[in-house]
């Protein structure tokens, strides 16, 4: 049995959310959340509630019903979502493109056997 939360076009770049992903991979679900609320990295505050709501889903499911101690993150991952492009003007009455990119982020914990 598995539970899973996603978040979808939040405004942070993939490469700076697979940093921390990596980081709690693997991890039972209280070290994982441990591990973020000490993570001093922009993409962890996402990642805490978006957990949160994993364990919420895990625990509170009527026909999952999952013990919270035993639960852990087995599958985190990142896929870019659209980017917005924007324009900043520069000298000479030229400009540079500005690429504001956007994450789709999911996170999966199963029960502990």
């Amino acid at each position: 049995m598995e539970a899973k939360a996603t978040l979808k076009y939040a405004r942070i770049s993939p490469r700076k959310v697979k940093i921390v992903l990596d980081l709690i991979r693997g991890k039972d679900a209280g070290a994982a959340m441990a591990i973020l609320m000490n993570t001093r990295k922009s993409a962890s505050e996402y990642l805490v509630k978006l957990l949160g709501s994993a364990i919420a889903n895990a625990t509170n499911d009527p026909g999952k019903q999952m013990d919270e101690t035993k639960l852990y993150v087995s599958e985190c991952f990142v896929c870019p979502g659209p980017t917005l492009k924007r324009i900043m003007p520069r000298a000479k009455g030229s400009a540079d493109r500005i690429l504001k990119r956007t994450s789709h982020i999911t996170i999966v914990v199963k029960e502990r056997d």
